[in-house]
């Protein structure tokens, strides 16, 4: 087995290798951050079928599903294995870690690992849910992130972009230098030309959530009540030209009307429904590529401290409402709000005044910026309290398996 001491090696926000042991420690840290039932869930629990679950807030609808809805089924992510000259993905580490805790919680979870775009593994999906699971299922969660998308029924290749529409956007972000000293910087970003909009929906908009839909009715699989959740973000006014307003809007505005299209069509084929889940500010691995996000989510937290509301917590509430163990409240659009606790007028206030403050010399008194650099170095798996960093670490840790 290899061994290695790894040290986090990094350009900008991404960084070169994962370190096993922290994002283990990470995994266990986020299931006890979770909160428990009131009572512990009993029976074989409802099947549930995750895509993207090795990361983010898939990871965390995977972790709260467990913890509060007992759920087994089966988790879908698209992860790098280990080589010689590097570790895995962190989402690897993670799977490996969630499927730990899963085995102990006595929940049949199987992992699957490759391009959720596919019908290859559409159709592996459904056989297990035939095979497997008793033909029945009761939840999708649908959490994907990608920079391209292949339409597995004309073969063309769709790449996303994160351009403002209309126009050059100019905003506030921040950077850290290889020593780790802040720096806020001004970047123009040009606008979406040609057919980046289509492109980018067509990779992170509805259409593939409809496809997996599509497909699992087509072979009969949906239970009685089945319901479906897409994860989403509206994000503040500060970031809006270059997310709401920009080609990723565009796309959450077609995942927002795909649910709407989903569920008139679940509620009258087996009385299900399908929504979009508006989750909360968070440092993941996909927001820390965003202009501006960076800044604005370290002034988030340096607003809020511990208010800010971690992403098990909030996809706790999110199973609670699918589940029926709390009332599913929806907004005008008919989304599941999470953000509630970020978007109110007092805190974005404040916010926007630390935003319109924020330069190098200002930034340490205005945002948390320990906390912000600490989460990005665990996203894989470094900055976690209790690991032994100058201590190797076996590095080819296997994916999951499942038996038959």
């Amino acid at each position: 087995m290899s061994e290695r001491v790894l040290t986090p090696r990094n350009r900008g926000f991404l960084f070169l290798d994962s370190h096993p042991a922290g994002c283990e420690q990470l995994v266990a840290d986020m299931w006890q951050a979770c909160p428990a039932p009131a009572g512990v869930p009993e029976g074989a629990g409802p099947v549930a079928l995750i895509i993207g679950s090795s990361a983010g807030y898939g990871l965390a609808a995977t972790l709260a599903g467990l913890k509060r809805a007992g759920i087994r089924g089966i988790m879908v992510s698209f992860e790098k294995a280990p080589t010689e000259r590097r570790t895995a993905t962190a989402g690897w580490y993670r799977t490996a870690a969630t499927a730990d805790i899963a085995r102990t919680a006595g929940r049949d979870l199987v992992f699957l690992n490759g391009d959720a775009f596919s019908d290859t593994m559409k159709n592996q999906v459904a056989d297990l849910i035939e095979q497997r699971f008793g033909g029945r299922l009761d939840y999708l969660i649908y959490s994907v992130a990608a920079p391209r998308r292949t339409d597995p029924d004309t073969g063309t290749t769709y790449s996303s972009v994160l351009k403002p529409i209309g126009q050059a956007n100019r905003t506030k972000t921040l950077l850290f230098d290889d020593q780790g000293v802040p720096e806020v910087r001004e970047v123009e970003t040009e606008p979406a030309e040609g057919d980046d909009v289509e492109q980018t929906v067509a990779v992170m908009g509805g259409a593939d959530w409809e496809r997996w839909v599509d497909h699992l009715a087509g072979r009969d699989l949906l239970g009685a009540g089945f319901a479906t959740a897409a994860l989403s973000y509206i994000g503040s006014p500060l970031t809006a030209a270059i997310y709401r307003q920009g080609t990723i809007g565009a796309a959450k505005a077609h995942l927002e009307a795909t649910a709407r299209t989903l569920n008139e069509r679940l509620d009258e084929t087996v009385g299900g429904r399908a929504v979009t889940s508006v989750n909360g500010a968070a440092v993941t691995q996909s927001s820390t590529a965003i202009p501006g996000i960076a800044l604005y989510t370290g002034l988030l937290r340096g607003v809020l401290g511990e208010d800010l509301v971690p992403p098990v917590h909030q996809l706790a509430a999110l199973w609670d409402q699918l589940t029926g163990a709390a009332p599913l409240t929806l907004d005008d659009e008919g989304r599941v709000r999470l953000d509630n606790w970020e978007l109110t007028d007092d805190v974005q206030a404040v916010v926007a005044e630390r935003w319109e403050a924020a330069t190098t010399s200002t930034i340490a008194d205005l945002a948390d910026l320990a906390w912000f650099r600490a989460e990005v170095q665990r996203l894989y798996g470094f900055s976690v309290p209790g690991i032994d960093y100058t201590a190797a670490v076996a590095t080819d840790i296997p994916w999951p398996t499942h038996t038959p």
